[in-house]
């Protein structure tokens, strides 16, 4: 916890008196920090972990887009900004990690928990708002605009193939039901991924990773957390979250006043829940493969791997 209160006071100048883990996400570690006049939420993402690059490469161009969408538009207060470093930074870190400093919503999250009649029109108003906004703004949003690559698929196929034998036993155990839906999900994606790259859909801010556990409640206002995949793309990037839920036809009701000639588009639709899934699996191939954890952490991933794979059969 003394790393932590360096890192605060070299790169914010704050001194910090009181370092409370928090549940942290998939992405990052989370702590609740605060001294005798504020109270802050800090991110910690560690450098040891595999994933580590793909969560933090893009922080300094998505950020600005979150700090331009604050000030230009309906979403403030429904959106977390990061705080300056003392030298303009959206981020700082250390030898350990990579460190995001926010103020600390006095709130809960959604969760299991479903959400009320008022938070689906919340929510509805959030996507509803960020939708409106696409590559015209006065921020660069070419390092975020959706290419239709799926960048970690050769790695994926490559440990399903050449590499499966020596991969550790645990691992196949769970896997080898599996492998056939896999190859067929690497090749549709894989399909899909050449036929929209040669498409011309609109393109528009997407959050990409919508779910309970990305929604808290503060107050009256429901508010959507953690932007690292704030993408331009396809809305579909957004609506393959929502499109199962039974408050869709609630939730389109409102999207539809301001997005009145929206149609999903299939193929779109398609590709992003199928790149997500296999996306997740890999997630946890590589932290099973790669990132240094405890007997716990491995039988959690082992776990969370089968459920996933357990999904697609």
């Amino acid at each position: 916890m003394d790393k932590i209160k360096t890192i605060l006071k070299d790169h914010y100048d704050i001194d910090i008196i009181e370092v409370s883990p928090q549940q942290g996400g998939w992405a990052a570690l989370a702590f609740k920090v605060s001294n005798n006049e504020n109270t802050y939420f800090l991110k910690m993402y560690e450098k040891s972990r595999a994933s580590t690059p793909k969560w933090t490469a893009l922080i300094d161009k998505y950020v600005p887009i979150i700090v331009w969408l604050m000030h230009n538009s309906g979403l403030k207060d429904k959106i977390p900004v990061p705080f300056l470093t003392k030298n303009g930074g959206y981020k700082c870190e250390d030898d350990d990690g990579i460190y995001l400093l926010y103020a600390y919503i006095e709130g809960e999250t959604i969760g299991d928990k479903d959400l009320s009649a008022e938070q689906v029109s919340q929510l509805s108003d959030i996507i509803t708002e960020l939708h409106l906004y696409g590559e015209e703004i006065p921020v660069d949003t070419g390092a975020v605009k959706e290419d239709f690559c799926v960048p970690f698929l050769q790695q994926l196929r490559d440990t399903l193939d050449k590499e499966y034998t020596n991969i550790p036993n645990d691992i196949r155990v769970v896997i080898d039901p599996h492998i056939a839906q896999m190859n067929g999900m690497m090749d549709t994606v894989e399909k899909l991924s050449g036929y929209l790259k040669n498409t011309h859909l609109r393109m528009a801010l997407c959050h990409t990773d919508i779910h309970n556990w990305n929604l808290m409640q503060s107050g009256q206002q429901l508010i959507l957390i953690d932007w690292e995949g704030l993408r331009l793309a396809p809305v579909e990037a957004d609506m393959m979250f929502l499109v199962d839920k039974p408050y869709y036809d609630e939730f389109l009701s409102i999207y539809q006043q301001q997005h009145n000639n929206f149609v999903i588009n299939p193929d779109a639709l398609q590709f992003y829940q199928i790149r997500r899934r296999l996306e997740d699996i890999w997630e946890f191939i590589e932290q099973l493969l790669f990132d240094k954890q405890d007997a716990q952490e491995r039988n959690g991933s082992l776990g969370s791997l089968a459920k996933e794979l357990k999904e697609i059969t």
